[in-house]
């Protein structure tokens, strides 16, 4: 796969997960959860304890976090920069280890899912893996001889 195709892949999918936090952050959670099993879910982990991270809401870290990614995503289609791809890289991997725990919390803790939480932690697990995927060299870098 071509790696502005990938790149394009990625921009969707934080495209996705801003969404997703933008609807847990200004939609009323009775609104935005519906009715029925999977809402009560929701809201159980709307509610939780776990809704906040260093004081602040985790949807709300969401609306930073994805565009930010997207919109540095963009610039390295645009005009690649050694430093852009490290911190999507970055970015990507801190957001990753935030999504397993959050679905560590969900599964386990809570042992209820909220389904915009697990649109945007799997659309960062997927990024990350994209990541990986197209950078063989992100690991093991060449040596120099």
């Amino acid at each position: 796969m071509k790696q502005n195709t990938k790149y394009k892949i990625i921009i969707s999918l934080m495209i996705i997960a801003t969404i997703a936090s933008v609807v847990l952050s200004f939609i009323p959670l009775d609104q935005a959860c519906g009715n029925g099993t999977l809402s009560d879910s929701c809201l159980i982990v709307q509610t939780s304890e776990y809704e906040t991270t260093f004081g602040m809401k985790n949807a709300h870290m969401g609306l930073i976090a994805f565009p930010i990614l997207a919109i540095l995503t963009i610039l390295e289609i645009k005009r690649p920069r050694k430093y852009q791809k490290k911190v999507i890289t970055t970015g990507m991997i801190l957001g990753s280890l935030f999504a397993l725990y959050f679905l560590y919390i969900q599964f386990f803790v809570l042992n209820a899912i909220c389904k915009y939480c697990l649109v945007t932690d799997i659309a960062i697990l997927l990024s990350l893996g994209l990541i990986i995927s197209w950078d063989k060299n992100l690991f093991y870098p060449k040596r120099k001889e």
